[in-house]
C-alpha cells in the first residue's frame, strides 16, 4: 500500500497524479504524485505534520522561475495559491505579504502606500516565497535590501522565524534551510510621493516589456550572472541568440530579445529546454572558460 493511500486530511485541495505543466510558464512536465493547495497557514501546518516524514515535500510557486522534468515530481508538491496566501498590507514604512503574493502585486503596493525601495519588484515574474529563496532583484536592487523578516513552517509543521541576517543572503543565495515554506514577509520602505513611486514602477514594466520575452512560454533569467560578467552577453557571444538546438526537436531556444532567456515557441519538452541550456553551458565554458550557473530551478524527474 502506497504512501498516498494515507495522505492526512486537508481542508484545502489535494489531488494526486496531477500533470504539472499547466502550473509553470513553460508549459512542460509531468505529474506531481500528489499536489496540496492549502487552505490557510493552519492547513499547511496541520498536513506537514501529519504527513510520514519520509515523503519529500517540493514547494511550486507560479512557476516562473522552474523546469519540471517530464517524469514528474515525486513525493507533494505544495502550491500556495489563492487569497489567504496572497495578502498585500501596508502598515506606516512596512508592507506585509503572502509568500503566495506575486511579487509585482507588492511593488503596487509600495506605491499606493507612498513607499520607495520596492519597484524592483516589479521587474520580477514570481511570487514573494520564491523572491525569500533566491534573494530575487533585478535593476540595481534584491530582496535583502528591504526585507526586515519573514516566517515560514519547516517541514516538521513548526514555525520558524527569521530575520533579515539570520538569511546570510549574498547573490540568488540564501542560506535558509531549503526546507522551510516561508508564509509571510514583512518589508521596510521609505516616504515618497506615491505618484513618484508608481512612475519608476512604470519605467520598469515598461523596459521589461521591451527587452523580454514575457509573452513567450519562457522561465526568466536562465542563468546567473558570473563575477564580471552578464550572462545574456556570454550566450550571445556564443552563438546561441535565437538559434534552435539542433538536437532538440521541439525547438527549444534562446530568444531573439533577450540572450538569457529561453523560450518554448512550440511543443518541446522539458528535457528539450533542460538539454538546451547545459548545451550552451557547456558551450560557453569551451568558448570562454566562464562556467554559468542555473537561475531557473529544475525539479522531478527525468523519463
Amino acid at each position: 500500500m502506497s504512501w498516498r493511500d494515507h495522505l492526512p486530511p486537508v481542508r484545502g485541495k489535494l489531488l494526486r497524479d496531477e500533470p504539472l505543466g499547466p502550473y509553470t510558464w513553460f508549459r512542460v512536465g509531468g505529474a506531481a504524485d500528489a499536489l496540496f493547495i492549502p487552505a490557510d497557514a493552519g492547513d499547511l501546518s496541520d498536513f506537514l505534520k501529519a504527513l510520514d516524514s519520509r515523503v519529500s515535500v517540493t514547494v511550486l510557486g507560479v512557476g516562473s522561475n522552474v523546469i519540471v522534468r517530464d517524469g514528474g515530481v515525486e513525493g507533494v508538491v505544495i502550491r500556495l495559491a489563492g487569497r489567504p496566501w496572497a495578502q498585500v498590507t501596508a502598515d506606516g514604512d512596512t508592507i506585509t505579504a503572502g509568500a503566495g503574493a506575486l511579487d509585482s502585486m507588492v511593488a503596487k503596493a509600495s506605491a499606493k502606500a507612498g513607499l520607495a525601495g520596492l519597484e524592483f519588484y516589479a521587474g520580477i515574474p514570481g511570487t514573494i516565497g520564491g523572491a525569500l529563496t533566491m534573494n530575487a532583484g533585478c535593476y540595481g536592487a534584491e530582496t535583502k535590501d528591504v526585507l526586515v523578516s519573514a516566517w515560514g513552517l519547516n517541514r516538521a509543521g513548526e514555525r520558524v522565524d527569521y530575520a533579515l541576517a539570520d538569511f546570510g543572503y549574498t547573490y540568488r543565495h540564501s542560506q535558509a534551510p531549503a526546507d522551510i515554506l516561508w508564509v509571510e514577509a514583512v518589508y521596510r520602505g521609505t516616504s515618497d510621493a506615491p505618484e513618484a513611486v508608481q512612475a519608476r514602477i512604470d519605467e520598469i514594466t515598461s523596459r521589461r516589456e521591451q527587452t523580454q520575452p514575457i509573452r513567450d512560454k519562457t522561465g526568466g533569467s536562465t542563468f546567473k550572472n558570473p563575477p564580471g560578467h552578464s550572462s545574456w552577453k556570454l550566450v550571445d557571444e556564443a552563438g546561441w541568440r535565437g538559434r534552435l538546438h539542433a538536437v532538440t526537436g521541439g525547438g527549444a531556444m534562446f530568444s531573439d530579445l533577450h540572450a538569457n532567456f529561453m523560450i518554448n515557441p512550440g511543443e518541446a519538452t522539458a528535457a528539450d529546454i533542460e538539454g538546451l541550456g547545459e548545451a550552451v553551458r557547456a558551450d560557453v565554458l569551451n568558448k570562454t572558460g566562464v562556467q554559468l550557473d542555473w537561475e531557473i530551478k529544475r525539479i522531478g524527474r527525468p523519463v
